[in-house]
C-alpha cells in the first residue's frame, strides 16, 4: 500500500492542533451562554404569557426544564474551561 505524503497515515506528525482545548471549551462555554440566556428570556416571555392567560400553563415547565437543562451545560462547560492548564 502506498501512502502519499502529508496525509494522517504516513507516519510522521503532519497534523497541527489549530486549537487548544482550552480554546475549544471557552468557545463552547460562550455558546451555551449565549444560548442559555435566549431560552431565560423564552422563559420569562412565557411566564409573563401565562399570567395574560395566552398559553397553557404546561409550557412553563417545558421552559423551566429547557432553562435548566441549558444552565447546567454552561456551568459544566466553565468548570470545564478552568480545569484546563494555562498556556
Amino acid at each position: 500500500m502506498e501512502y502519499v505524503k502529508g496525509l494522517a497515515g504516513s507516519g510522521g506528525a503532519v497534523h497541527t492542533p489549530s486549537m487548544a482545548l482550552k480554546h475549544a471549551s471557552f468557545l463552547a462555554f460562550v455558546g451555551t451562554l449565549l444560548l442559555t440566556i435566549l431560552l431565560i428570556v423564552d422563559l420569562i416571555l412565557n411566564l409573563f404569557s401565562i399570567m395574560r392567560g395566552l398559553i397553557p400553563a404546561v409550557m412553563l415547565l417545558t421552559s423551566l426544564i429547557y432553562a435548566f437543562a441549558a444552565l447546567s451545560i454552561t456551568v459544566f462547560f466553565y468548570a470545564f474551561h478552568r480545569s484546563q492548564p494555562r498556556f
